[in-house]
């Protein structure tokens, strides 16, 4: 067997919202300055019933539901995640509660973590053991799940939730291109979670920037020695039908792609001198300076603007519309390509990823899209799910929060969320409890 890849795709967020412009009047910022300023429109938010099990639990059990595969037919199970419940329990472990009502244990992979990198690790981790000697012929399912929150301040509006399960297997409609993949590591503390009490994370912010863009730069070139080592031509952004980067936010993705549209005219590609002709004032200026530059970080969004509409916005909709989801942000990406448009239109077509994980983690790869996608899109049914959710006020969202402060990290504390149709949808599975030793228990809401 061959081709190796995503075979079905789903995502989960929760049925609650606030719109980021109420949020700015609550907030008392200038409008504009979170949806204009930072390219959100809605942001997801769970209140204390919702953790990373839960949501996990819940994406794992609609992919395998949807996709028509049984809980006996998967091998591997991976988690990628950087919210932790437990510093030794891996949520892959609450994942097996599916499995045993099935009489499946024989599951190999446990959890990966690295800020916002895990998913891509898990992933690569699960393609590894499909093309090794040790596959016994049965599915892999990766999980990528975060729940991204905030302390009050700037960085709340950038908070978000969300989990996206793939199965992986043979004969896959998404397939990884062989030897366009190069990784960045280093060490950084642009992004960090230092305080095992608190759910809310320390931010470098101007580091993190910087820092992202340094991986890309870095990702890409990589990919570019790798190619000439296997005598292939060069990746460039001409090369690739759609991009799709890691995003925290989208504005911090807009000027990503004029990132590497500097990168596409400092590399000498062809047609990258008349196309942003606009950089070239930058072309001398040293790599560090430019990395923090916003003369340069300005023109260059300017001059790919055309590249980003067409290549990269149609991956946005779940970012603009449910916020961060930390390690599930590159695969909820995915979901919103698959579906943009007419899936019809993506068969053949080439994607290029960039994963980054604060720290520092950080991968370019491509997929190729092998074989039609259209029942990927029908069974995820992203945008109509989307606007389906319910609208809750900047107050609502603020207070939930606060209610999550006060059982995080605890046992034997009462939940204070609601369970109603409002906020947990029937087939979602929900934290009941949080027994005296803190064991948790978790629920499925009947589907009527």
């Amino acid at each position: 067997m061959t081709d190796f890849g995503i075979t079905a795709i789903e995502a989960y967020f929760p049925h609650r919202y606030v719109e980021q412009t109420e949020l700015e009047a609550h907030d008392g910022v200038s409008a504009g300055k979170y949806t204009a300023g930072l390219g959100l429109r809605r942001m997801a938010f769970a209140s204390d019933r919702e953790d990373v099990n839960s949501i996990a639990l819940t994406a794992v059990h609609s992919l395998l539901e949807k996709a028509g595969v049984s809980y006996e037919q998967v091998g591997r199970l991976e988690v990628g995640t950087e919210t932790l419940v437990d510093k030794s329990k891996a949520v892959k472990t609450t994942l097996m509660s599916l499995f045993a009502a099935h009489g499946n244990s024989d599951v190999e992979g446990v959890d990966t973590s690295n800020a916002c990198y895990g998913g891509t690790s898990a992933l690569f981790n699960s393609l590894a053991w499909l093309e090794s000697s040790q596959w016994d012929g049965r599915y892999a399912v990766v999980v990528a799940a975060d729940v991204a929150v905030y302390a009050p301040g700037p960085a709340r509006c950038t908070g978000g939730c969300g989990a996206v399960a793939m199965l992986l297997g043979p004969d896959a409609p998404l397939v990884m291109e062989t030897g366009t993949r190069a990784s960045h590591m280093a060490d950084t503390y642009d992004f960090w979670k230092p305080d095992l009490a608190s759910e809310y994370p320390e931010v470098d912010g101007k580091l993190s920037i910087t820092t992202y863009y340094d991986a890309l730069d870095r990702c890409y070139a990589g990919v570019q020695r790798k190619r000439v080592l296997r005598q292939q031509p060069p990746l460039t952004l001409d090369a690739v039908d759609h991009i799709l980067m890691h995003c925290p936010f989208c504005k911090l993705v807009q000027k990503a792609t004029g990132r590497l549209a500097y990168n596409d005219l400092l590399n000498g590609v062809e047609g990258a001198q008349e196309r942003y002709a606009a950089l070239e004032p930058f072309r001398a200026m040293p790599r560090e300076e430019s990395l923090s530059s916003k003369e340069l970080e300005k023109a260059s969004v300017g001059a790919s603007r055309e590249l980003f509409e067409a290549k990269v916005s149609p991956g946005l909709h779940c970012a603009r519309n449910v916020g961060n989801t930390y390690t599930a942000s590159l695969y909820a990406c995915l979901a919103s390509l698959l579906s943009a448009g007419s899936p019809e239109e993506l068969l053949g077509q080439r994607v290029l990823l960039f994963s980054y994980g604060s720290g520092v983690a950080s991968s370019m790869f491509v997929m190729h899209v092998k074989r039609p996608v259209d029942a990927l899109a029908r069974l995820l049914d992203l945008f109509g799910r989307l606007e389906r959710r319910a609208k809750a006020t900047p107050a609502e969202f603020s207070a939930t929060l606060a209610d999550r402060e006060l059982s995080y990290g605890k046992v034997g504390v009462a939940l204070r969320g609601s369970i109603a149709d409002d906020w947990i949808l029937p087939g979602t599975f929900y934290l009941e409890s949080i027994d005296e030793v803190g064991r948790r228990a978790y629920a499925r809401k009947p589907v009527l």
